[in-house]
């Protein structure tokens, strides 16, 4: 089934501003939302949705619907995108990642890999995340920080995607860890890339779409949080998060476009986090709180 993208082209400014309104109508729901520039001179951006072609009238009229208060002059337009493997495709030849100890690999490239790295092998045709985007290496980075800096013997991996966090975590710190994602396909496919990287014991996974899952109260508190997802649903989840951190723990969060930086922050420090640091990467950040 096609994969199609509705978009508006506009301005800069309009074009962020629009990029928020489609967060708080779509991105809880899944849906991918983007921005970009296509000409820097003449000052003209693209503000994207993007969606399967069976759900298309759907997110159509939802669109029409957010935007008319402010930007219903701007005309929507429509592009089906060619039915290929994107993730496999643009993950092509890419060389290791590497962020802190860490180096992220294909199966491809182990003779890359440097001796004292910690090596954590991906393939792209089972990416639910494999490094390349500034948000997982972001998490790499800050997790090797977070390790120089404080005892850690129970870690959460929420959301984890293709499971790199959850594995690079258990290689760095030998601890007792618990992966959650809430698509059963992303749990079993982060389970079979921890077998493969050599977790034997210790890390278990686990499909939860929310806080009261039982799989939390059987793990919690943790002395780790780490949870690379959305800026939205990370401030909507922050006091459920918080209640199963372990005092004097740590939060790594990211998954957050830099100009979304403040309203994480707001939401933490109204949990009384307090901020540690911040690391940038290609217009994403990744923040670090204790509590």
């Amino acid at each position: 089934m096609s994969e199609i993208r509705l978009f508006v082209t506009t301005t800069e400014t309009q074009a962020a501003a629009i990029l928020d309104v489609m967060s708080v109508t779509f991105e809880e729901e899944g849906y991918a939302v983007a921005t970009m520039e296509i000409d820097e001179k003449r000052d003209v951006w693209e503000a994207s949705v993007y969606m399967m072609a069976d759900e298309e009238e759907s997110v159509k009229s939802r669109l029409a619907d957010a935007l008319a208060a402010d930007f219903s002059h701007l005309p929507m337009e429509r592009e089906v995108l060619p039915d290929i493997d994107w993730i496999a495709k643009s993950l092509e030849g890419l060389a290791p990642v590497r962020a802190g100890r860490f180096v992220v690999h294909g199966s491809h490239d182990r003779d890359k890999v440097r001796t004292g790295e910690i090596a954590i092998e991906i393939d792209a045709g089972q990416a639910f995340g494999t490094g390349h985007h500034g948000t997982t290496a972001g998490c790499l980075e800050m997790l090797a920080s977070v390790a120089r800096s404080r005892r850690v013997g129970n870690v959460l991996d929420l959301g984890t995607g293709s499971g790199v966090l959850a594995i690079a975590a258990w290689k760095l710190l030998h601890v007792r860890g618990l992966a959650t994602d809430i698509d059963p396909v992303a749990t079993r496919v982060a389970s079979e890339n921890a077998r493969r990287n050599g977790v034997v014991a210790g890390l278990t996974f686990a499909t939860a779409p929310g806080f009261h899952s039982t799989a939390f109260g059987a793990h919690a508190p943790f002395d780790l949080i780490i949870a690379n997802i959305l800026a939205r649903p990370l401030m909507k989840m922050a006091p459920e998060l918080v209640a199963n951190l372990a005092l004097g723990g740590s939060v790594i969060l990211s998954g957050i476009l830099a100009e979304q930086r403040w309203k994480v922050l707001a939401a933490y420090n109204g949990q009384r986090l307090k901020h540690v640091r911040t690391i940038w990467r290609n217009g994403w950040v990744t923040i670090h709180l204790t509590k």
